[in-house]
């Protein structure tokens, strides 16, 4: 295994992990624009320009906005006639502070409609972020099982097929009449960790996600510690009843599929600290935040909170203590397999390889670190190559340009031969990019 680590200097500002994808220009773009368009509400227009800048295309131009008495109004703005559609839309609170989580929802029904009436093709709804997953049971007596109403709308709504991420119970699935295509993150967020290089690792989660959490823990080559907690009431927080496992001395790193409100994440690190762990670390797929959960985060014994970007994390809550790494990347390969008919399963299998590059910090310093990886392989984990020079740049390097859509300025996937003489055809995820960048304020250590 080779390692070249470079330095880069120090950057103020929140740890966010941003994608370096194609020119933007359409001879180098993976797939063709006049056949298929991706379009985003305002949900998280932010990941859908990174998916797009990943597949080397514009987002599709069409309005979507709020008339004074609250009604949405969605107009496309181009021909859609029998293309392939994908609406980027995760049922979050929308990035910009206006709405909840039922405007986004109601904007992903109306979009879908609009585009259905337009004659699309084929509209795939992609729904990184899944709201109302925890209400996908009668737990309670005359409850109702509102991820099923949610997924009857959206199917009801006109979309051909569903892609999402790391759904709360992946049984969602089949509440739904059309094919389901369930994204994880579990390799993502294990490949970050991994390259920490933290010894005497334990992995800690609960029961609901001791599944997912076993292939983050296999991963890592690491042991798995049960939480046993009971929810006392209808808010999101859980009593810790036991840790079941070995835990004493060890750096724990809790696995879960979201963090809300904190409350139950907060328990669980007192109950760790409480069982004699070193440090503790936490990762998830999605990170909603309500509330107080910055406060709790920033005032526990935690040490680093890993999120990935599936919901936006708006700058009053962008603190060193949490990191975020893109899944725009993976995303983006999945709809283009999707588009082509290839199979979405085999991007977590041995069949695919995924490039990343990864800024971590370590000590207050930046190591850049080229990696390549993949899902299927066994515990010994993925090669890290002979990377570049960290660039003496900050976290905005990669060219993103934000809210404004400009395109990245990094490396572009190779073309139809790249230079291990295969043809990327072959080996389509074989430039799977990301660039995780980390940045905690001007003299801070991590």
């Amino acid at each position: 295994m080779r390692v070249r680590v470079a330095r880069a200097r120090r950057s103020a500002g929140p740890r966010e992990q941003l994608v370096n994808v194609g020119s933007g220009r359409p001879e180098d773009s993976p797939v063709y624009a006049d056949q298929f368009q991706i379009y985003h509400g305002n949900a998280n227009p932010d990941l859908a320009r990174k998916i797009c800048r990943y597949l080397g295309i514009e987002p599709g131009p069409v309005n979507v906005f709020q008339f004074a008495n609250e009604n949405i109004f969605v107009q496309i703005l181009d021909n859609v006639r029998e293309k392939d559609v994908f609406i980027v839309q995760p049922t979050c609170s929308p990035a910009d502070g206006r709405g909840d989580v039922n405007l986004s929802i109601m904007e992903l029904l109306i979009m879908i409609d609009a585009f259905k009436r337009a004659s699309a093709g084929r509209i795939t709804a992609v729904v990184p972020y899944y709201a109302y997953g925890r209400s996908d049971k009668k737990d309670q007596p005359r409850v109702p099982i509102t991820a099923r109403l949610v997924a009857d709308m959206i199917s009801v709504a006109g979309a051909d097929r569903v892609l999402t991420m790391d759904l709360h119970q992946g049984q969602i699935q089949g509440f739904f009449n059309i094919p389901v295509d369930e994204l994880t993150a579990v390799h993502i967020l294990s490949n970050y960790f991994k390259h920490k290089h933290l010894e005497d690792l334990v992995v800690v989660t609960d029961l609901g996600f001791a599944k997912r959490a076993r292939t983050f823990a296999e991963l890592l080559d690491a042991p798995l510690a049960i939480i046993e907690k009971r929810r006392r009431d209808n808010l999101d927080r859980a009593e810790v009843l036991n840790v079941i496992g070995e835990v004493a001395g060890k750096r724990a790193i809790i696995v879960d599929d979201d963090v809300d409100t904190a409350g139950t994440l907060i328990e669980t690190v007192n109950a760790l600290t409480g069982e004699g762990v070193s440090e503790i670390y936490a990762c998830a797929s999605h990170g909603v935040l309500s509330g107080s959960a910055v406060d709790r985060i920033n005032d526990s014994a935690l040490r680093e909170l890993v999120l990935t970007d599936t919901v936006p994390l708006p700058p009053g809550k962008q603190v060193p203590k949490i990191t975020t790494l893109s899944i725009a990347p993976l995303i983006g390969e999945a709809i283009k397999r999707i588009h082509r008919g290839e199979s979405v399963g085999a991007l977590f299998s041995s069949e695919v390889e995924f490039t990343q590059e990864m800024l971590l910090w370590e000590d207050g310093i930046a190591k850049k670190l080229d990696i390549r990886i993949q899902p299927g392989e066994g515990p010994d984990g993925p090669d890290v190559t002979e990377g570049g020079d960290a660039p003496d740049k900050g976290p905005d390097s990669t060219g993103d340009s934000g809210r404004d859509g400009g395109q990245g300025k990094g490396p572009r996937p190779p073309g139809p031969k790249d230079e291990q003489g295969g043809s990327s055809e072959d080996r389509p995820a074989a430039w799977l990019r990301q660039l995780a960048t980390t940045g905690a304020g001007e003299g801070e250590e991590r």
